[in-house]
């Protein structure tokens, strides 16, 4: 029996089951991104509340309460995160309003952040505020599609109505 050192001629099959190691590690990667980022929001949660106590304790309440704001926004960035990735196992494809969302919001911490600290020029001012009408704007316009595309599929559906036979 004589065996070759070199593997056979890749075949159609061969293709499939490249595609499907190639599903199985993705989901693999994004289940454990997913593990990581619930870990993460129950630390985050968890020192919020331990921030709360040193509301109690320190005199700059105003400091406190930014640092307060800014794990909220951080949190909500988070779950935005673990969204797109919980949709992800279901539709197998990353939904763009998702991660628009998070974007939408990581900018809106920044503004606020820098706005309160009153670190920001007049000019970061205007990038961040044409990025965050970008992401407004694609953020609409992915919803507007999918509502398009849902109805589209829904008119080419056949429907169930039983025809009269005399």
């Amino acid at each position: 029996m004589k065996t070759s050192l070199f593997p056979k001629p890749c075949r159609a099959t061969s293709k499939l089951d490249m595609i499907a190691l190639f599903d199985r590690v993705i989901c693999m990667v994004f289940g454990l991104m997913l593990v990581f980022i619930t870990i993460g929001i129950m630390v985050g949660v968890a020192r919020l509340f331990l921030n709360l106590g040193n509301l109690l304790i320190n005199d700059d309440i105003t400091r406190q309460y930014m640092l307060i704001i800014s794990e909220v926004l951080t949190l909500f960035i988070l779950i935005e995160l673990s969204r797109s990735l919980v949709d992800y196992f279901s539709a197998h494809r990353l939904r763009m309003t998702f991660i628009v969302d998070a974007g939408i919001v990581f900018v809106l911490r920044e503004i606020m952040i820098k706005l309160f600290e009153h670190k920001i020029a007049v000019e970061e001012i205007y990038a961040l505020s044409a990025l965050l009408f970008v992401l407004g704007s694609l953020r609409i316009a992915s919803v507007l599609v999918f509502q398009r595309e849902k109805t589209m599929h829904a008119e080419t559906l056949p429907t169930n109505t039983p025809s009269r036979v005399e």
